[in-house]
């Protein structure tokens, strides 16, 4: 049983087990940064601590700490996790409790599939809540209730590395907190220590006087007390001096592979089929006239986007996904806002309601700032509300239906007009890589753009040519000015968009026309994207709205929209051929001047991105097998790391005392090597036992007779013969070989890495060090 200790030292362990925690808790500051976080992790800590200390006062058995835990954890965890659900900001609700006990098995995931920060957004604080809670009950009851309150560092530790592992990408401070942890264990591990040494100094000299006539209890104090003290300053400093100059010559935040990079997110657009390739069945007669939104708070002339297209494979354009390129960014929960203070523009508030539009795709418009829905399943499409940033594409699962409503804030970006556009020069954005680029499109950009050297100018260049070439016909065989429209082949591939630049006439609408000006904008080393979309008419959208306009990325403005669809007029008749077009000959457009290099790459597929795929499968395999197999070793050597260092710490003491310089302290250190193999066996020894009760206690006359030498030659008046610290050595291996004897494996190995002599043996140094000055 632990000696009874003060309420300072008590007190003293709390406050360094919770500057720990704070710590820890400093690491998961950046999923929520708020002052509800704040509050809730402040009151768990709290509370985990005083269940603790009561529970060690009463002396109260295990499954009772936790049943009041579990008890106060319901109580204040609705308050201080989901103040929401609490009645009147302080009194739990039935529903703040389901609530809470959801958050603690389903918080965890959504916690890696939200964007951050995550504030106060429904029951999200329940992880960090259920973590230092726990962290504070575990630590606090380790210190003041265990034989070894060294190990209360773990569980803060341990939260520390949660904190990462469900942190973000990037990490503020990354090694100030780490250093400081680290600092934080080391003066906790020296407090122990040294007030371990005390109470072990107390308990085998109390009120034995010393030369001064003082109690060396007390001069055992002074002494261990004021080296520790040091070391624990020694060790602050250091630490300290190291995370200040870190802080100075490291990067504020630190990239980092944590959970949130390598989990599914559930929503995965490439579940879906390409808007774009809908395109047309919105046109047909039967829903060309369909009422589908209805906006207010959109100004006139103002597009809604349904969803922004950057992945080309030659066959559609589809919505990219993180799993295939990082380019395309990823679909995540949005707890409360956007933060768009970086962007300049108009702010407008819109109010769609969805009647006749179906789909996942969520109509939005300019920079997302935050959504409100309404109706009758707010809750559930605000749980289902996914959003990427990268692309300003809006998604629910499940998709949109008649009834539902949402209320959106957003940005309208300024925008270049169009005289501005020929100074754009191409901006620095990640696009996901093409797939199959038509040739015969290429051709089409060389001729309109070959005198020019501008890249401003040849993307101008490539924007007159369609609108002056191209004509509008949906193939549809409606009726139009002068006649019924031509045919029109629908889709937007490779073979589609070379018949649209090699036909006789340019005929297409708005899907083909979008995609070829996006192509041949990134061939001009403009990154660019096709947005698929409506343009309401006085705040209503009908199937005849639809569109399709393309993005490109600039220097001076960022994302620019640029609408390259002809204005709609009268298709001439189609003239005959009269000689068969002569082939010409194949060449490469001229790259931009002063275009950077890693731009260049977006203007034509990777030829070696199917590498990985002719990789040996015996070799493939032998490599995740060594990979699995490494990281296993490394898994059980950090597991292992303790322990090897106890039993070096042993091997490195036997050296030495078995090769001492003097005879006396070969023969002396053969007997503490027994002794210490004594106590590492589990033996009870007397306070300040002598080699012969020592020698009782651990049984049989070999051992007295080593007492009995060691004794004799340590107080005998004549030299000790050297060959007598070469038998007190063998004598001392049989012995600690005869201690193990009857032993199961598991009780060998628990006396091998044993603590016990470790301490012992520094007090009996101490001791002994202090006898011979008398």
């Amino acid at each position: 049983m632990r000696p009874r200790r003060s309420p300072g030292a008590i007190a003293l362990d709390v406050a360094l087990l919770w500057l720990l925690i704070a710590i820890s808790a400093a690491a998961f500051w950046p999923v929520y940064r708020d002052v509800s976080y704040l509050v809730a992790v402040g009151g768990a800590v709290v509370a985990g601590s005083v269940v603790a200390l009561i529970g060690a006062r009463w002396r109260w058995p295990s499954f009772a700490v936790l049943l009041v835990a579990f008890g106060v954890f319901l109580i204040l965890g609705v308050p201080l996790a989901v103040p929401g659900r609490a009645i009147a900001g302080v009194l739990p609700s039935w529903d703040g409790i389901l609530d809470l006990l959801s958050g603690v098995v389903y918080g965890w995931k959504q916690l890696l599939t939200i964007t951050l920060p995550v504030g106060d957004y429904q029951a999200l604080l329940v992880p960090a809540y259920l973590l230092f809670f726990a962290t504070a009950l575990t630590s606090v009851t380790i210190a003041v209730r265990t034989r070894f309150p060294e190990l209360a560092v773990l569980p803060p530790v341990v939260a520390f590395l949660v904190a990462i592992a469900f942190g973000p990408d990037e990490a503020p401070w990354p090694i100030p907190l780490a250093l400081g942890l680290f600092a934080a264990v080391l003066v906790d591990l020296v407090w122990h220590r040294w007030r371990r040494r005390r109470e072990a100094i107390r308990t085998l000299a109390r009120a034995t006087p010393d030369a001064e006539g003082r109690p060396l209890e007390t001069a055992g104090d002074a002494a261990l007390g004021i080296r520790s003290v040091l070391a624990g300053a020694l060790i602050l400093a250091i630490a300290s001096a190291a995370s200040v100059g870190a802080a100075m010559v490291a990067p504020v935040t630190g990239e980092r592979e944590v959970l949130r990079s390598a989990v599914v997110q559930p929503f995965d657009p490439r579940d879906y089929p390409s808007p774009l390739a809908g395109f047309r069945r919105y046109l047909r007669d039967d829903r060309v006239d369909d009422v589908l939104l209805r906006v207010t708070g959109l100004p006139d002339g103002e597009r809604l986007r349904i969803a922004t297209l950057d992945s080309y494979d030659g066959v559609v354009y589809a919505v990219g996904s993180s799993a295939a390129d990082s380019a395309s960014g990823t679909f995540v929960r949005i707890p409360q806002s956007v933060d768009q203070a970086d962007v300049t523009g108009e702010p407008v508030d819109l109010r769609v309601e969805v009647e006749g539009y179906r789909g996942v795709w969520v109509p939005d418009a300019g920079a997302f700032e935050s959504i409100e829905f309404g109706g009758s399943r707010a809750a559930g499409l605000t749980d289902a509300f996914y959003y990427n940033a990268t692309t300003g594409t809006a998604a629910v699962l499940g998709g949109l239906q008649a009834g539902d409503a949402y209320r959106i804030v957003a940005i309208l970006p300024d925008q270049p007009t169009a005289g501005e556009l020929a100074d754009l020069t191409p901006g620095d954005a990640e696009v996901a890589r093409l797939g199959e680029i038509p040739e015969e499109l290429a051709l089409y950009l060389e001729e309109r753009v070959r005198a020019i050297t501008d890249p401003g100018e040849r993307l101008v260049a490539m924007l007159d040519a369609l609108r002056s070439d191209g004509y509008i016909s949906h193939g549809l065989g409606r009726e139009v000015e002068g006649g019924e429209e031509p045919p029109s082949r629908s889709g937007h591939g490779a073979d589609r968009i070379a018949e649209l630049v090699t036909a006789s006439r340019m005929i297409g609408d708005a899907e083909q026309y979008a995609v070829a000006a996006a192509l041949m904008a990134r061939q001009l080393g403009f990154p660019a994207r096709v947005v698929f979309g409506f343009e309401p008419q006085a705040g209503v959208v009908r199937g005849d709205d639809v569109t399709a306009w393309i993005e490109v990325d600039t220097a001076e403005h960022g994302w620019v929209a640029i609408d390259p669809v002809p204005e709609e007029r009268p298709i001439p008749e189609e003239e005959p051929e009269e000689q068969s077009q002569v082939a010409r000959p194949p060449s490469i457009v001229p790259p931009p001047p002063d275009r950077p290099e890693p731009q260049a790459d977006q203007t034509a597929p990777d030829s070696t991105q199917d590498d990985p795929d002719t990789l040996d499968p015996v070799l493939a395999a032998l490599l995740a097998v060594v990979r699995i197999v490494g990281i296993g070793l490394l898994a059980l050597a950090v597991v292992l790391a303790p322990f090897l260092l106890v039993i070096a710490a042993k091997v490195r003491r036997r050296r030495l005392r078995r090769t001492a310089p003097d005879v006396v302290q070969r023969i002396s250190g053969g007997w503490d090597e027994f002794a210490d193999s004594v106590l590492d066996h589990g033996y009870s020894t007397p306070p300040a036992a002598t080699r012969s009760e020592l020698a009782a206690v651990a049984g049989g006359l070999p051992s007295r007779v080593l007492a009995a030498v060691a004794d004799r030659a340590v107080f005998a008046p004549e030299r000790a013969d050297p060959a007598d610290a070469d038998r007190v050595w063998d004598a001392v291996a049989d012995l600690r070989a005869s201690l193990d004897l009857g032993l199961t494996r598991r009780q060998r190995l628990r006396a091998l890495v044993s603590l016990r002599s470790l301490g012992a043996y520094s007090v009996r140094s101490l001791f002994r060090r202090e006898g011979r000055r008398r």
